[in-house]
């Protein structure tokens, strides 16, 4: 006789149980980080603009890419996916 298909919603019944994490989402702490920092690189770096613009842009861009990241998590997956493919089709 077949088993009946398990119920995803009731893992118990397969033996596994999933412990909840109860640590805090460190993805989801990080702007408290570099929030600080980008006022910070202004002021240190005010006698040399080229290295502080620099900067200020590079960790900028950092923040901007990890918010990407935090909304489109599957993104990275799929543009390596797509990556794959486009080398594949060519040989």
């Amino acid at each position: 006789m077949a088993t009946p298909p398990s119920d995803p919603s009731k893992p118990e019944q397969e033996g596994v149980v999933r412990r909840k994490k109860n640590g805090p989402p460190f993805k989801f702490l990080v702007p408290l980080i570099y929030a600080p920092v980008l006022p910070l690189i202004r002021l240190s770096l005010r006698h040399r603009p080229v290295l502080r613009d620099r900067l200020f842009t590079a960790v900028l861009a950092g923040a901007f890419a990890h918010g990407f990241y935090l909304v489109y998590p599957f993104f990275l997956f799929l543009l390596s996916y797509m990556l794959l493919i486009l080398l594949y089709s060519s040989v």
